[in-house]
């Protein structure tokens, strides 16, 4: 079976982990995260911005609770809201799409 799932939250810094799986390929997993690379659905840029604070989490009403980021997590980013589309505790990687601006 699988092991214990890696809970990204939103810390001071990025911290990587890495473990190896089956097949013998090794898997990068993020502990912490402070940026997300967030793409903006309307003028198709992607920029690096701070995650301020995780607005929800649809996985678990805990998740949200704790500030636990996953596929789905609604954060908060210094242009708005936007949606996360990549599995942090799989990929090693935070990104994003823009869902609502605040007019930057």
């Amino acid at each position: 079976m699988g092991g214990e799932p890696l809970e990204t939250t939103l810390g001071e810094r990025e911290s990587k982990i890495t473990r190896r799986i089956k097949g013998g390929s090794i898997k990068v997993g993020l502990k912490r995260a402070v940026y997300a690379n967030v793409l903006d659905p309307e003028t198709h840029e992607s920029h690096k911005l701070k995650i301020l604070r995780v607005t929800s989490n649809p996985a678990s009403v805990d998740y949200s609770r704790r500030g636990i980021i996953t596929k789905g997590t609604i954060i908060e980013t210094e242009k708005g809201l936007a949606k996360v589309t990549s599995r942090p505790g799989q990929e090693g990687i935070i990104n994003a799409v823009l869902i609502r601006g605040q007019g930057g």
